[in-house]
């Protein structure tokens, strides 16, 4: 996973958490805009979040963050 999506998924679910608390849950679309403006990364986060972990679609943010810094 390219680093610039890292740095996303990681501020999105700090954002989120601190929004909402620790056991908010989110999906990859939460990394993305509501229109499909760089194809190329979502199909990057989706193929990471469904075929590489076999992800749920809705996960706790601090799981994903979790993960995502343990990829560092």
């Amino acid at each position: 996973m390219r680093a610039s999506l890292r740095e996303k998924i990681i501020k999105v679910c700090d954002r989120k958490i601190a929004d909402n608390g620790p056991g908010v849950g989110l999906s990859f679309y939460a990394f993305f805009a509501n229109r499909n403006d760089d194809p190329e990364l979502l199909m990057e986060a989706a193929e990471w979040w469904i075929r590489t972990h076999r992800l749920d679609h809705f996960e706790k943010a601090v799981k994903i963050k979790a993960m995502v810094e343990g990829m560092a």
